[in-house]
């Protein structure tokens, strides 16, 4: 696997150093390795029956990578890594080990960035919608704006809502999060469903937010004010506020289900 794998490894590692949109992949193998862990003691327990359904996972697997490298395609070489994994868990330890480490091993897919034709067909449905929300936002304070197309034409200047300002970025991270919560905090599948469907709506009005902070930051106090320092801040604050939406989320949904769950005459809780 080291000598297969070690300079798709490398190209990985290298892609999330110098490409921001998927940078979050150095904290998806820690926290992978750490839901494993809190799994050992299963993984003590459980019976070692090696598989062959593991073999023929590994198999295609490799068959997946050979593909990707004929083809010079990153992605499916880079996916083939975590099937790999997978099959030889399943093939030297069994079903149950691998049962166990399913999640984990699903969990490495946020660190796989997503091909570019997929990533350019969804960033721009998003630069237009960000753009379009933002527009609005700072209408609604009472600053005239042109929108046209992803730029918006403000007294003071042009704000263009670039790739990087898509929202794309806060999805991802705020999906894997909301993953991550889902499955460490909730046993019931439909709030880790709802969690992780919820995740993305926040992403997006946090985004839309953050534009119109721009503008109206750029209006009402400095046209320099759009980028730099305030830039970089108003995106971490605003990711802070999208985290703490989404645990606003996990609680409501998960008293929603609970009432939904009483019987119906039931005193309830007092």
């Amino acid at each position: 696997m080291i000598w297969a794998y070690g300079p798709v490894i490398t190209s990985l590692a290298a892609q999330w150093r110098n490409d921001e949109n998927f940078s979050h992949g150095f904290v998806v193998v820690p926290i992978a390795l750490f839901i494993a862990w809190r799994h050992r003691d299963a993984l003590k327990h459980a019976p070692i029956k090696p598989s062959w359904f593991g073999a023929a996972l590994l198999g295609i697997s490799l068959i997946i990578y050979v593909a990707g490298r004929l083809g010079a395609e990153l992605f499916l070489t880079r996916v083939s890594l975590i099937g790999v994994l997978a099959g030889a868990i399943g093939f030297v330890w069994g079903r149950a080990h691998l049962r166990i480490l399913a999640f984990p091993l699903a969990f490495l897919l946020f660190a796989v960035p997503l091909p570019a034709i997929v990533f350019n067909r969804l960033t721009l449905p998003l630069q237009l919608v960000a753009s379009s929300a933002g527009e609005s936002i700072i209408r609604m304070f009472g600053v005239p704006v042109l929108r046209d197309g992803n730029v918006l034409q403000l007294p003071s200047r042009a704000l263009e809502v670039v790739e990087a300002c898509s929202g794309i970025r806060s999805i991802v991270s705020l999906l894997m999060v909301a993953t991550v919560i889902g499955y460490l905090f909730e046993r019931r599948p439909s709030i880790r469903i709802l969690l992780a469907l919820t995740a993305v709506p926040i992403a997006i009005v946090t985004n839309a937010l953050r534009i119109a902070g721009t503008g109206l930051a750029s209006e009402w106090i400095n046209p320099a004010a759009a980028e730099g320092f305030f830039h970089t801040f108003s995106g971490a604050l605003l990711f802070a506020i999208a985290l703490i939406g989404l645990s606003s989320a996990q609680q409501l949904m998960g008293r929603v289900l609970v009432r939904s769950d009483e019987p119906v005459g039931s005193p309830g809780n007092t």
